[in-house]
């Protein structure tokens, strides 16, 4: 039988990565209103954590995808992909 988290973890599997980080935003959100009972908290905390792995996982596969897609002809190197400046946050 898995656990509560096995569940969860499991559901967070079938989200999109922008459902993921919807969740994740709403998490943080009630976690910042502070009215939730410590139990409640904790299990949003690691339900966050969880998604917070997931996304950045995510974005690293990403990033990787990227690089790869950028090679030189020759394969020697790749060039990283970095916003502008002005788009970068």
């Amino acid at each position: 039988m898995g656990t509560p988290a096995d569940t969860t973890q499991d559901a967070h599997e079938n989200l999109s990565f922008e459902a993921a980080l919807e969740r994740l935003e709403a998490i943080v959100e009630q976690l910042e209103e502070g009215d939730l009972e410590l139990e409640a908290a904790l299990a949003a905390f690691e339900e966050g954590v969880a998604l917070s792995r997931r996304c950045a996982g995510e974005l690293d596969a990403a990033d990787r995808r990227i690089e790869i897609l950028v090679q030189t002809g020759q394969g020697a190197g790749t060039e990283p992909f970095d916003l502008p400046a002005e788009d970068a946050g």
